[in-house]
């Protein structure tokens, strides 16, 4: 688990994707903890290392098959209960698989707010209706489905929903998806998000 402290009012929950608590991850947590906030970054796998890029359908089917996304919602869950307690707003950050998660964390009463990158497998999950301020960020493209579609599902629940240039991955600046304009946008709307909360 990542742990950074700023003695801030707000905490930022960082959820990873299939690979784990990769230096993608890492770095996205102290960029988060240099705007002045807490951070915590669980790490789901409970094991301390993450997997390779070039593992990605190993690291899938790892997720799937042994982690999936109700018992690491329970965990966030959990988190919530222990820290509400210290903090005038939690707010949720997911990157994939991470994004799904806090989706499903988002109707929960004491989250402030939700931020997705690419969750491709919220549109599992349409029933749900956040109940605080929630951003989700899709690439152009995705090769699972089609993000036109999920988008204009969403967009009924009142979502701010972007479109960005590049594929799944392009925030990570590690991956071969990365998208540098792209990234970018995306840190200067969080920021000016978790200003806002």
């Amino acid at each position: 688990m990542i742990q950074l402290q700023q003695n801030s009012s707000t905490l930022v929950i960082v959820i990873h994707e299939i690979y784990g608590i990769n230096q993608h991850v890492q770095d996205f947590c102290e960029f988060i903890s240099k705007q002045g906030m807490d951070v915590i970054c669980p790490d789901l796998f409970e094991t301390g290392s993450a997997f390779d890029y070039s593992q990605e359908e190993v690291a899938y089917h790892h997720f799937i098959g042994n982690i999936g996304f109700e018992e690491p919602s329970e965990t966030i869950k959990s988190i919530l209960s222990t820290y509400r307690p210290q903090y005038k707003q939690i707010v949720i950050i997911g990157f994939s698989v991470g994004a799904t998660i806090a989706w499903l964390c988002s109707n929960d009463e004491r989250v402030d707010g939700v931020i997705g990158y690419y969750g491709s497998r919220i549109r599992n999950y349409l029933e749900i209706t956040p109940q605080c301020p929630t951003m989700l960020f899709f690439p152009e493209e995705e090769s699972s489905f089609q993000v036109d579609e999920v988008i204009a599902m969403l967009e009924r629940k009142h979502i701010d929903i972007q479109k960005y240039s590049g594929k799944h991955g392009f925030s990570d600046p590690y991956s071969s998806s990365f998208h540098r304009e792209s990234a970018n946008e995306t840190r200067a709307r969080i920021i000016g998000f978790l200003e806002k909360i």
